[in-house]
C-alpha cells in the first residue's frame, strides 16, 4: 500500500479522485492500491522553552541566552490535530511506502518532514512535486515521482530558518521584555519582523523631521509645448527672476530636434511579490489578502502554484504555451492573433537558469468560473500580463528637443506610441511609480525645424521641495524583497532577490504580524507606525537587530543551504552565537547601570554603625538576606539548610543530590526580602505586583509546584 499525504483535506480529495481512491475512511480515503490522508498545515511546531527544562518557564534574564542542546518538534496542542496525527501515524506505520504530496515549496516540505519525523517514519519516501493542481499535472506528477531524498537540503533550510527564528525571537523578545518593557506588556522582536518595522519607521521619522526647502524652477511655452530650463533648481527668487525678465522680451530659438524610434518589452510574468505589489497599488489589496486569492485560484486550479519567487519559464513549457493560450476563451480576441503561428519565444520569458523551485505565475488554461469578484480581478492581471509576454514589442517615437533663448538652454521630451503592440491589452497607458499606478502624461510635440525662432511665454515656478512618501505595502514589499535598497530596474531587483527580508511566502505573513501585534496601522494605503512600534525600534540599540541588509544576508545562506553550498550546522552556530552575545551585550548594560546606580548612592549624614555583613547586604541589587532566611529548613529534603548563591537560594545538600532553588528574580521581578522568606517558609508568598507570565503582565502571588518549582497562583 502507498500512503499519500498531502497539506489540506481538499488537496487529498482531489489526489484520491485522481488515483481512484474513492472509499472515504476516517481521517483519509483509501482505493487501487493507495491511502491518501491530509495534514492541516502545520501539525508540529518546535518545543517551547519550558519544555526543555522548567528554569526557562518563566521569563528571566538570569535564564538567558535560551539554547537547547538539541530543538526537538511536538504536535501542536489541539484535539483534532492530535487525532488526525494518530491516523497518519498508523497509516505510516502499516503502508509500504509514503508519497510526500505537500506544498511544492519550502514551508510545504518543512511541514511533511517534521510529521514523518514525529511518527517515526522507516519507509522510503518519494516527492510529489508538481506546479499546477490540474489533473494533467497531478498525473504526469506521480508519473514522475521524485526520490524524497532529492529535496533533504530544502528541509535542512526550512529547518535552520525554523530554529533560527525561535532562537533569536525566543531570546530577544525576553530579552527586551524584561530589560526595557517595565511591566508594559511583550515587545516582540523577531529575524524578519523587526528590520521590516524599522523600515517603515525609519520612513515615517525621515518624513517628521523633514524641514521643507523652498526653489525656484523656470519653464516657457512655446508652439503650445512647455520646456524646461536645463540650468534646473534656482535657490533664491531673485536670481530666476533676474533670468526670467532677460528672457521674456527675446525669441526662443529650436536648436535641435531628434526623433528616434525605441522598443518597449512586454513587462515581465508575475512572481508572487509583484502580484501582491500590483493589486496593492490598483484594488489596494493587502498582501496577506492577494495571497488568500492567488492561493484558491491554484486550488481551484486555474493558476500555476504561485509562492514563487522567479519571473521566467523554463524551457520545457514552450511547448504548452499555444494550447493554454487556445484554452483561454474568456480572452480569445487577444489570443487570436497569436495562435497559428509560431509562439514569440525571448530570454526575457524562458530562462532556466532563472528557475528556481517553480516557475513564474501563469495561467494553466482552465476557464475561471465561480470566482469572487475579488478573485477574477487577480486572475485577469496574470492572464492579461501572460498574454502580453508573446506579443510583439510596443515600438515608440521617442522625441527630444532643444531651444534656447539668449544664453539660456530649454528642452522638451515626448512620447507617440507608433506600434500598440502588447499594449493593445492594456485601455490606458501605465507606469510604475513610487507607490501607485499613475496614467503616464506625454506631450504631443508637433515637428519642429532646427534654427526656427518665435514668441514664447516664460513662466516662474515657486515650489517646496517634498519629503518621501510613507510606505505603503507595495513599496514595503519592494523593499523587503531588496533588503531596502532602492531599485526601480527590474532585472536590479531580479539579482537582489537572494538577499531579500523574508521569501515570498512569508512577508504577506510578517506584514500581517506587525498589525496584529499593533505595531503598524494602515491609513487609506500608507503603513504608518504606531508610538508602541517607534519606541520598540528606538529601544534597540543593537543595529544587527534592525539591519534588513545583515537579515538579507541571512536569508542568502538559507539559499545556499537548499543549494548545497552551505552547512545548516554553521548557519545555526552563527546564530547561537550571534545570540549569545547579544544576551551579553544587554546583560553589560544592566550591570554597568546597577554600578553606577551603587557608586552614586548617598552617604549618610550622621556616623554609620553598621557592620561589613549589613554594608554588603544593603549594596545588593537583589534581595537583601539575612540570616533569618538562612537558617530556614529546605522544603525540599527537610535536611539541609537554605544557602544564598550569586543569583538564587538553594539547598546545603545539593552535593548530595537536593536540586531545591528559587532565584533572585522570578517573573521578571527581584524578589523583597520579605517575598523570599515568605515564599521558602510557607510555600507561598504575598502577592507580588508586575510579574510577567505568558507575555502578560499580573499580580500574582508564588507557589512552588509538586517538584518545588516556583509557579505563579492567581
Amino acid at each position: 500500500m502507498k500512503l499519500c499525504i498531502a497539506e489540506k483535506p481538499s488537496v487529498a480529495k482531489e489526489i484520491a479522485r485522481i488515483l481512484q481512491a474513492g472509499t472515504r475512511k476516517d481521517g483519509y480515503f483509501e482505493g487501487n492500491g493507495y491511502q491518501i490522508t491530509w495534514t492541516f498545515g502545520h501539525l508540529c511546531t518546535l518545543k517551547n522553552p519550558d519544555d526543555y527544562t522548567q528554569d526557562w518557564k518563566q521569563w528571566s534574564l538570569y535564564s538567558l541566552p535560551m539554547i537547547p542542546p538539541r530543538f526537538g518538534i511536538k504536535l501542536i496542542d489541539n484535539e483534532g490535530v492530535k487525532k488526525q496525527f494518530e491516523t497518519i501515524k498508523s497509516l505510516v506505520a502499516t503502508c509500504d511506502e509514503v508519497i510526500n504530496c505537500g506544498d511544492a515549496g519550502i514551508e510545504g516540505e518543512l511541514i511533511q518532514r517534521w510529521v514523518l519525523t514525529m511518527a517515526g517514519c522507516q519507509k522510503p519516501i518519494m516527492r510529489l512535486w508538481i506546479s499546477s493542481m490540474t489533473d494533467e499535472a497531478i498525473k504526469e506528477g506521480f508519473e514522475k515521482l521524485k526520490d524524497g531524498k532529492d529535496f533533504d537540503k530544502l528541509y535542512a533550510a526550512g529547518n535552520a530558518r525554523a530554529i533560527g527564528d525561535w532562537l533569536l525571537g525566543m531570546n530577544a523578545s525576553r530579552l527586551y521584555t524584561l530589560k526595557y518593557a517595565n511591566g508594559k506588556g511583550v515587545l516582540s522582536v523577531g529575524r524578519v519582523q523587526t528590520p521590516t518595522l524599522a523600515l517603515i519607521v525609519r520612513r515615517f521619522e525621515e518624513i517628521s523631521s523633514f524641514i521643507p526647502k523652498q526653489y525656484w524652477e523656470i519653464k516657457t511655452t512655446y508652439r503650445e509645448v512647455i520646456f524646461n530650463a536645463t540650468s534646473g533648481r534656482f535657490d533664491t527668487v531673485e536670481e530666476a527672476a533676474r533670468i526670467i525678465e532677460e528672457i521674456k522680451d527675446n525669441l526662443f530659438e529650436i536648436i535641435s530636434f531628434e526623433q528616434k524610434k525605441g522598443n518597449e518589452s512586454p513587462p515581465k510574468l508575475f512572481d508572487l511579490t509583484s502580484l501582491q505589489v500590483e493589486c496593492n497599488k490598483k484594488f489596494s489589496f493587502s498582501a496577506d489578502d492577494t495571497l488568500k486569492y492567488i492561493q484558491s485560484l491554484y486550488e481551484k486550479k486555474m493558476v500555476t502554484y504561485p509562492r514563487v519567487d522567479t519571473t521566467f519559464l523554463p524551457n520545457d513549457i514552450y511547448p504548452k504555451i499555444a494550447g493554454i493560450l487556445s484554452a483561454m476563451e474568456p480572452y480569445a480576441n487577444f489570443t487570436a492573433p497569436l495562435l497559428g503561428k509560431a509562439i514569440r519565444k525571448t530570454k526575457k520569458v524562458f530562462d532556466d537558469t532563472k528557475i528556481t523551485d517553480h516557475h513564474a505565475i501563469i495561467p494553466t488554461g482552465e476557464k475561471p468560473y465561480g470566482l469572487q469578484l475579488e478573485e477574477k480581478r487577480v486572475y485577469d492581471l496574470i492572464a492579461r500580463r501572460f498574454i502580453a509576454a508573446f506579443y510583439p514589442d510596443c515600438i515608440v517615437s521617442n522625441t527630444t528637443v532643444k531651444g534656447m533663448v539668449t544664453s539660456y538652454e530649454f528642452k522638451a521630451t515626448g512620447k507617440v506610441i507608433l506600434e500598440d503592440g502588447w499594449r493593445v491589452l492594456y485601455p490606458k497607458k501605465e507606469t510604475e511609480k513610487d507607490d501607485e499606478a499613475e496614467v503616464e502624461k506625454e506631450q504631443i510635440m508637433p515637428n519642429f525645424v532646427k534654427g526656427e525662432k518665435g514668441e514664447h511665454i516664460p513662466e516662474l515656478l515657486d515650489k517646496l521641495t517634498q519629503p518621501p512618501k510613507l510606505l505603503t505595502e507595495a513599496t514595503l514589499l519592494r523593499a523587503m524583497e531588496t533588503a531596502g535598497k532602492q531599485m526601480e530596474d527590474e532585472e536590479l531587483r531580479e539579482l537582489m532577490k537572494e538577499n531579500g527580508i523574508g521569501r515570498p511566502s512569508t512577508r504577506a505573513n510578517i506584514i500581517e504580524t506587525l498589525f496584529k501585534r499593533k505595531y503598524v496601522v494602515r491609513e487609506k494605503k500608507n503603513l504608518v507606525p504606531t508610538q508602541t512600534g517607534i519606541q520598540l525600534i528606538n529601544t534597540i540599540q543593537q543595529e544587527l537587530l534592525k539591519s534588513a541588509e545583515l537579515t538579507g544576508i541571512w536569508e542568502r545562506k538559507l539559499r545556499q543551504i537548499e543549494k548545497g553550498e552551505y552547512d545548516p550546522k554553521v548557519f545555526l552556530e552563527e546564530m547561537k552565537a550571534m545570540v549569545s552575545s547579544l544576551v551579553a551585550e544587554v546583560k553589560l548594560e544592566q550591570k554597568q547601570q546597577i554600578d553606577i546606580a551603587q557608586v552614586e548612592e548617598p552617604k549618610p549624614e550622621k556616623a554609620d554603625k553598621t557592620s561589613k555583613d549589613q554594608k554588603k547586604a544593603i549594596k545588593e541589587p537583589v534581595a537583601k538576606v539575612n540570616t533569618d532566611i538562612t537558617s530556614l529548613t529546605c522544603p525540599k529534603c527537610g535536611s539541609g539548610k537554605i544557602l544564598k548563591g550569586n543569583t538564587a537560594f538553594g539547598c546545603s545538600g545539593y552535593k548530595t543530590g537536593c536540586s531545591f532553588r528559587v532565584l533572585f528574580e522570578q517573573y521578571g521581578k527581584q524578589l523583597t526580602n520579605e517575598q523570599a522568606f515568605t515564599l521558602i517558609d510557607k510555600g507561598k508568598s504575598p502577592k507580588i505586583k508586575g510579574l510577567v507570565i505568558n507575555g502578560q503582565t499580573v499580580d500574582a502571588v508564588l507557589v512552588f509546584d509538586g517538584d518545588f518549582n516556583v509557579i505563579p497562583d492567581n
